[in-house]
């Protein structure tokens, strides 16, 4: 069933074929920007991080929550944003998501103290979480599926591959030049712009029903718990009792979710989502990607940062060629698709990606930008900017319309919570090793510099040096997984071409 062929929920009437925009140009612009808005701003705050604290004298250890917040919203409430635009709406609920985005960004910026601006981020993730599943299914509405679906997913994929490495430019040059309050301030008249140009969006038809409460309860709760486990794991240690407590809620929550949404009506998640091979194993590959990218930001920074002294602007500057990458592939990626399975795509990216990784784990503590680094980040985003094109396009190909939504939701919240678990557990492997060179390395570093002790200093960033490229490690083995669980279960063939103006495919 073509993702266009039916709109209502479980009526059996067959739903018009999308009607493209008046202004398809227009209405992709909007897409991307909306897309690009809510994933920059997971990282765009990371360099921000210590004017923040700074400003607000933020005590250590609630400082990540200024990061974990929007990401425990983002990722635990992903599919209930997806499912509430099948219901509701699409172009009305992504609307909505923008809206509340635009004010938690106003309130950030102008937060007085820690509390304020930890809730308004958490705010922002509850707005992104709406209106990043609308915007990838607000695609199937607004572009026929062929050339011009692809050409859209193309960019839409590039400004979700993108959006993390623009967000560490765009906040290394917002706090240098400006404050540390513009890295949210900034949102406020893009997302207005956004907002304005939504009028040009065609709007789908809506599946009947209520939401299920029940299963938006038990699976957000369960999402919510995980994440926040893997978070505190990392920072407090996997026996901490906390850390025990939420695992174990989130291990029965997650439990329960499948079973609720087997014997729902209308569910958050229909299960037949999963029924298709390729597409199931779809979802797990991105987790994985997720796992795996996710991590090499944060250690890249830290590398750049503490090892070799850069400072904000020159730390996002740094990330171009990781951005180029990405949308250089991503672009060629749209245009194969059409020719070659995903599996064809997909698997020599990743293994690709994996062969970056392996380059950047032999960076050492006088490693240079153009011999070693660079190198090894740009050939890590062209593998993985060849496989989120033919992925994303996996995940909601041939979805049913009422479903789509969940769909969309369902792919960047695999990404969110991969993400989540790869850093946390790789956080841990890069500390482990880091302080087998010398103990408590961190904080050796940071008294090596306060007390102008340089061979401290060198010693530390040795260990440092070590446990990151110990990471890197990992996530070459996380990239290698995702490769042989693609050989393995991603077997659907070429995209369809669909000719302007030809009929549709009956379902």
């Amino acid at each position: 069933m073509s993702l266009e062929a039916r709109a209502g929920s479980g009526t059996g009437t067959a739903a018009p074929a999308p009607r493209a925009g008046r202004h398809p140009a227009v209405a992709l612009l909007v897409i991307a920007a909306a897309e690009l808005m809510v994933v920059l701003d997971a990282t765009i705050v990371n360099i921000a991080l210590p004017g923040i604290q700074a400003d607000l004298d933020i005590p250590g250890g609630a400082l990540a929550w200024v990061v974990n917040a929007y990401a425990l919203a983002f990722g635990g409430l992903m599919l209930l944003g997806g499912r509430a635009g099948d219901l509701f709406g699409r172009r009305r609920v992504f609307r909505f998501g923008i809206a509340l985005f635009v004010f938690a960004s106003l309130l950030g910026g102008l937060a007085p103290g820690t509390a304020p601006l930890i809730a308004a981020r958490a705010l922002q993730g509850v707005g992104a979480a709406i209106a990043a599943p609308t915007a990838l299914s607000l695609i199937a509405t607004n572009f026929a599926e062929g050339r011009d679906r692809n050409r859209a997913m193309g960019t839409y994929a590039a400004m979700a591959g993108v959006g993390s490495t623009v967000g560490l430019v765009l906040g290394g040059l917002l706090t240098q030049y400006l404050d540390w309050r513009w890295v949210l301030l900034v949102n406020v008249p893009v997302g207005l712009a956004v907002l304005a140009g939504t009028v040009v969006l065609a709007e789908a038809g809506r599946a009947q029903g209520k939401a299920d409460v029940t299963g938006a309860a038990t699976g957000t709760a369960g999402l919510l718990a995980l994440v926040y486990a893997i978070t505190r794991g990392g920072q407090d240690g996997w026996t901490d009792p906390m850390t025990v407590t939420a695992l174990g809620t989130a291990a029965v929550l997650l439990t329960v979710f499948p079973l609720t949404q087997a014997r729902a009506r209308r569910p958050l998640l229909p299960l037949r989502v999963l029924r298709d091979r390729s597409r199931a194993g779809t979802y797990l590959t991105l987790f994985l990607v997720g796992t795996g990218m996710f991590a090499t930001f944060y250690f890249l920074t830290l590398y750049m940062q503490h090892v070799l002294g850069y400072g904000p602007i020159r730390t996002g500057l740094a990330y171009l060629p990781f951005s180029i990458g990405i949308g250089i592939m991503a672009a060629v990626g749209s245009r194969l698709v059409v020719r070659h399975p995903p599996r064809e795509l997909a698997v020599p990216g990743l293994a690709v990606a994996a062969a970056g990784m392996i380059w950047l784990s032999r960076l050492t503590p006088h490693s240079s930008y153009w011999g070693t680094l660079m190198p090894g980040m740009l050939v890590t985003a062209l593998g993985l900017g060849a496989t989120f094109v033919p992925l994303t396009l996996t995940a909601v190909r041939n979805v049913d319309d009422r479903d789509s939504g969940s769909a969309s939701a369902l792919l960047t919240t695999a990404q969110q919570i991969g993400g989540a678990l790869g850093l946390a557990t790789l956080a841990t492997l890069s500390t482990a090793a880091a302080d087998r060179r010398l103990p408590h390395a961190d904080t050796a570093h940071r008294a090596g510099l306060r007390d102008h002790d340089p061979t401290l200093v060198a010693h530390a960033q040795d260990a440092l040096t070590y446990g990151y490229t110990r990471a890197f490690l990992g996530s070459a083995a996380v990239f290698t997984a995702a490769l042989l669980l693609a050989c393995l279960t991603v077997d659907a063939g070429p995209q369809e071409r669909t000719e302007p103006g030809s009929p549709q495919e009956p379902s």
